[in-house]
C-alpha cells in the first residue's frame, strides 16, 4: 500500500491549486500527491475556444510542470472508492493509497436534459473536459452546417460565438428572458444579444426545446411552440452539476444539489477530509444562501484556503461565500460582473442606490483601437456599501472588474470608490476626470443627493 500525507483527488485548476499551496505553506515536510483520471487537463473556461480560434485541444491544457517543480507526485488513474475509517483510497490501477488528509477535488460534470426526449442520439454533444471527447466533437463539427446551441449561460454564448466563428449557422437557444441574465441587468443582456445577432447568430430567448428530433442522429429540434430548427449537431450548454458520487459513498454530507457540505475553512464533516471546487457548496457572500455557481475563480479560492489550512488552520475565516465574478470575450467585447445584479439585490429586499456611466478607455477617445466603456455599480441605499457591478467594453474591463470585486469583498463604499486614486495613462486607461469606477460611484452618490435634496430646508 502506497502511503501519502496529503492526497488530492481531482487535478484539474482546484487540486493542482491546492497541491502547489499546501506544498508552499508547508515546505517539504510533507508528502502530497495528486491522483486524476487524464493524461491531459483541460482548461475548463478555455474548452469553447478550442473551436473557433485554437481549432486542437492540445493547446488548451494546464501543464503539469508546477506540480513537478513542487515535488508533488501524480498518479494518473480513476479513484473508485474513498474508506473513511481506514483512512484509504481505492484506485482502478495503483491498488490502494493511504492518507493522513484527503482533498475531494472532483469538480463537476455536466447538465444532460434527460427530461427532453433525444437527448442520446448521436451528435448531442454536452461539454464534457477530456481531449479525446473534444477531439471528437472538433471532427463533428468540420463536417456540420447547422449547429443548435441549447443554454443562453456563459458556456452556451462562447461556443455559439466560436462556432460562428468556424462559418456555421447557430442557433443559440435560451428558456429565460435573456442570455447571461443571472450576472448582467437588461442593459447589459440586449446589448450582448445585439451584438450575437448582428453577427450572425440567431438568438432565441424565452423559448423551450420540446425534442431533439432524428432516427439515429439528430436532424432537427422542436421547439415547444412547434417550429423546428434544423441541426445536424446539438450543443448542450446548460450548465453543470458537481460530480460528489464519491463523497456521497463514503458518506460526506451533502446539500440537496449533491455538492459537499463545507465550513469556512473548507472542511467537510470529517475532519480529515476537505473539498474544494465545483463539487463542494457555494454560499452567497450576501445571504448566505446556497448558490449553484461554479466558476474557476472560486475553486482558486478554495483550494488555497484549503492547502494553507489541510494541517493546521492558519488562514482564518478565509471563505465568506462566494460573490459570482464573471468575465467574458463576445466577438471583441468584454462583459463582466461580480456580485448581484440589480434584479437579484431587489429580490432579496435590499435597498438600492445604482450609479452608470459611459467613457472611453483610452485618452483622448481619438486614440487608436480606444473602446467605450459601459459601466453600472449597484450600492445598499442606506450604507452606500457597493453590492455588484456590471461593465462591458475593451480588454481592460476584465481588470476593472477585479477591483470591484475586491471592493465588494471589502465593503467599499460608493464614497470611497468615489475618491479612490487610480493610475492613469493616456495609452492605456480612460482619462482620470473620467475614470469609470469614480464616475460612476459620483453618479450614485449625486443621484442619492438629489434624493436628500428633496427633504433640504435651509
Amino acid at each position: 500500500m502506497r502511503k501519502t500525507d496529503l492526497l488530492v483527488i481531482g487535478g484539474s485548476a482546484g487540486g493542482i491549486l491546492c497541491a502547489t499551496m499546501a506544498r508552499k505553506a508547508y515546505g517539504d515536510a510533507f508528502d502530497i500527491t495528486v491522483i486524476r483520471e487524464t493524461e491531459l487537463v483541460m482548461v475548463p473556461c478555455g474548452i469553447p475556444y478550442i473551436f473557433g480560434t485554437l481549432h486542437d485541444p492540445k493547446k488548451n491544457v494546464i501543464p503539469d510542470a508546477g506540480l513537478h517543480a513542487a515535488n508533488i507526485n501524480l498518479i494518473v488513474d480513476r479513484a473508485t472508492a474513498i474508506d473513511r475509517a481506514q483512512k484509504t483510497v481505492v484506485t482502478e490501477k495503483n491498488g490502494t493509497l493511504s492518507y493522513k488528509k484527503l482533498v475531494v477535488a472532483t469538480g463537476s460534470l455536466p447538465i444532460v436534459p434527460t427530461f427532453i426526449p433525444g437527448y442520446g442520439l448521436d451528435n448531442v454533444f454536452p461539454v464534457y473536459k477530456d481531449e479525446t471527447y473534444l477531439n471528437k466533437v472538433l471532427a463533428k463539427m468540420d463536417s456540420t452546417e447547422n449547429v443548435v446551441v441549447i443554454g443562453g449561460g456563459f458556456i452556451g454564448v462562447e461556443f455559439a460565438e466560436q462556432i460562428r466563428m468556424m462559418g456555421k449557422n447557430v442557433t443559440l437557444i435560451e428558456m429565460a428572458g435573456a442570455c447571461l441574465w443571472q450576472a448582467f441587468d437588461q442593459s447589459f443582456t440586449d446589448d450582448l444579444e445585439r451584438l450575437l445577432t448582428e453577427k450572425g447568430i440567431q438568438v432565441m430567448t424565452s423559448t423551450r426545446v420540446k425534442k431533439i428530433l432524428g432516427d439515429t442522429a439528430v436532424e432537427s429540434v422542436e421547439l415547444e411552440d412547434g417550429r423546428t430548427i434544423p441541426a445536424q449537431m446539438v450543443i448542450l450548454g446548460l450548465g453543470v452539476k458537481p460530480n460528489s458520487k464519491l463523497a456521497i459513498e463514503c458518506g460526506l454530507d451533502v446539500n440537496v444539489k449533491g455538492a459537499v457540505m463545507v465550513d469556512q475553512y473548507m472542511r467537510t464533516n470529517d475532519p480529515d477530509i476537505f473539498a474544494i471546487g465545483d463539487c463542494a457548496e457555494k454560499k452567497c457572500f450576501f445571504t448566505g444562501k446556497d448558490v449553484p455557481v461554479l466558476l474557476a475563480s472560486t475553486a482558486a479560492m478554495e483550494a488555497k484556503i484549503a492547502g494553507c489550512n489541510i494541517f493546521q488552520l492558519r488562514l482564518i475565516r478565509a471563505n465568506k461565500g462566494t460573490i459570482c465574478a464573471f468575465s467574458t470575450k463576445v466577438f471583441g467585447k468584454t462583459f463582466a460582473a461580480a456580485g448581484l445584479t440589480e434584479a437579484s439585490a431587489t429580490k432579496e429586499g435590499f435597498t438600492l442606490l445604482t450609479g452608470a456611466f459611459k467613457t472611453l478607455d483610452r485618452h483622448p477617445g481619438s486614440l487608436p483601437d480606444a473602446q467605450e466603456i459601459n459601466i453600472k455599480l449597484i450600492f445598499s441605499r442606506c450604507s452606500g456599501i457597493i453590492l455588484g457591478a456590471q461593465v462591458s467594453g475593451g480588454n481592460s474591463v476584465a481588470e476593472i472588474i477585479n477591483i470591484l470585486s475586491v471592493a465588494i469583498q471589502k465593503d467599499i463604499t460608493a464614497t470611497e470608490l468615489n475618491t479612490f486614486q487610480t493610475a492613469t495613462h493616456p495609452l492605456v486607461s480612460a482619462s482620470p476626470i473620467a475614470y469609470p469606477i469614480n464616475a460612476a460611484a459620483m453618479n450614485a452618490i449625486a443621484d442619492n443627493c438629489r434624493h436628500l435634496n428633496n427633504d433640504l430646508v435651509i
